[in-house]
């Protein structure tokens, strides 16, 4: 396990999101279009076993529950055939469990996905704000300031993604990022 910092360029302030087609755990196939009913979209690069992603669900489940006008949705593209625990079984497990609760949880089978999006970690979460049902990036960083999976944020879990949120659903523009998400790098394929 590698601790990386998400520093992506790939996708700027403004920039729309790319789009996708993916299998959900729940048997569904999900598209940005699927979505356009919600004023915001937080798209989380994540996945079942790193330990920075884990330490992260409580605040993605918690921006699902708390905010119903912002979808939230995790993508797993690591490679599983190395890392078996990222499975879509695996993933499905961690939805019945109750481990992960968000509007979707979708595999990236192919990493296309992560790729245009720029992703390099997990979790890495991009929020994009629905401007006329296209999805523009308004904040690409963190969910808070605890670095580690131990660590306790200085405020409540996700505060950093919840103010931009919170802005965001407000009319306002995010503040700048405070700092590049931190995790597992994505497991690539060769």
């Amino acid at each position: 396990m590698v601790a990386l910092e998400s520093e992506s360029d790939k996708l700027d302030h403004g920039d729309q999101a790319p789009g996708f087609e993916l299998d959900g755990t729940d048997g569904e196939t999900y598209s940005l279009g699927d979505f356009d009913d919600h004023e915001a979209l937080l798209v989380v690069f994540t996945c079942n076993h790193c330990p920075y992603a884990q330490a992260k669900f409580g605040a993605m489940n918690d921006i699902a529950d708390e905010y119903g006008e912002v979808a939230v949705v995790g993508i797993n593209p690591n490679n599983a055939e190395e890392y078996p625990e990222d499975s879509f079984e695996t993933m499905v497990e961690y939805v019945e469990s109750g481990d992960i609760d968000i509007t979707a949880y979708l595999r990236d089978e192919s990493q296309e996905v992560a790729e245009a999006y720029g992703a390099v970690c997990t979790p890495d979460p991009f929020l994009f704000e629905n401007d006329d049902d296209v999805f523009r990036l308004v904040y690409h960083g963190r969910f808070d300031d605890a670095m580690t999976p131990d660590e306790e944020p200085s405020g409540e879990p996700g505060f950093e993604i919840k103010d931009a949120i919170d802005s965001v659903l407000a009319g306002g523009d995010p503040e700048d990022e405070r700092g590049p998400s931190r995790g597992c790098s994505i497991k690539w394929r060769n």
